[in-house]
């Protein structure tokens, strides 16, 4: 079955609430923050409460993510430390820019490893894109470690880094999604967007949500609760959509029966690209609890 990676929630790692909570609101994924949303004064204390709740908490099945520090800070070894050993699901780096960032974490992660007597390969990683030489590097950045899981695109460093501001429509980071989700396909994994800061504006996420999901987007990252249902059932596929592709591979069985080398619904060719489609489509249903394979036989 498909990895939902629909919403990814942040969770402020230095909040012992959200912390305790985070995994009751439905994310497909929660990712403490050792970054950018803690000071530097409570560094130390962020990483000691989520290392702590890592180690003791049942977050069930809510995939763990651990945004760590850059090892050009004083605190990403030491991050790296204790994520490792405490094994969230995946650690997210940020501010990638070269396929060499993901490589220095790599080393050290496995290092950490063999020390420990973790089997190397444990640890995932997912890769943070936040500016333009990330953007540009995204292909060799996806592919240049088999532990990396996905790729995100981080929007408020990028758009300050490209010496603009962001905007309802989105134009400013549209050749950066676009770039991001290319590479994120040819390397085969996932591909995350970044957050939508207005917590008050459902209609603005959803259609934002609308506009990641069209562009091939696997998910989306969030930051408030009541995002998480929003994103889901923008995600969700329709009734209309699961019958079209059941009906889909119902067309390519009739033509396996009767032995017919065209394939056709609805006077329109079906070809590979639309199976291909239609399989996606029941994965996601299936993924969803929307659909059951039992289903089409009642």
């Amino acid at each position: 079955m498909v990895k939902l990676r629909r919403t990814m929630m942040y969770v402020t790692g230095n909040n012992p609430a959200n912390i305790m909570d985070a995994h009751l609101y439905g994310s497909d994924s929660i990712m403490f923050d050792l970054e950018d949303s803690v000071s530097i004064k409570e560094k130390d204390a962020a990483r000691f409460l989520v290392y702590n709740a890592l180690t003791t908490m049942d977050y069930g099945d809510t995939e763990t993510v651990v945004r760590i520090n850059g090892l050009d800070t004083p605190f990403g070894r030491d991050d790296l430390e204790a994520m490792v050993r405490a094994q969230p699901n995946v650690i997210r780096l940020p501010k990638t820019e070269t396929p060499e960032d993901v490589l220095e974490v790599e080393r050290i992660i496995q290092e950490i490893e063999e020390k420990v007597g973790i089997e190397v390969g444990t640890t995932k990683m997912m890769a943070a894109i936040e500016g333009p030489l990330g953007a540009m590097n995204a292909y060799e950045i996806a592919k240049s470690s088999k532990r990396l899981i996905g790729i995100a695109i981080g929007a408020e460093d990028f758009v300050t880094s490209i010496k603009t501001t962001r905007s309802s429509e989105g134009i400013e980071i549209l050749a950066a999604r676009s770039q991001i989700v290319l590479a994120a396909r040819a390397a085969g994994i996932y591909a995350l967007d970044t957050v939508f800061s207005d917590i008050n504006d459902d209609e603005g996420f959803i259609n934002e949500t609308k506009l990641i999901k069209q562009l091939g987007f696997d998910g989306k990252s969030v930051i408030h609760p009541r995002q998480v249902s929003l994103a889901h059932e923008v995600y969700t596929p329709t009734d209309k959509e699961i019958k079209n592709a059941l009906r889909v591979l119902d067309a390519i069985e009739e033509a396996e029966r009767s032995g017919s080398g065209v394939i056709a619904l609805d006077g329109k060719m079906i070809d590979g690209p639309i199976v291909d489609r239609a399989y996606r489509v029941l994965e996601l249903a299936k993924a969803t609890g929307v659909y059951r394979e039992e289903d089409q036989n009642e």
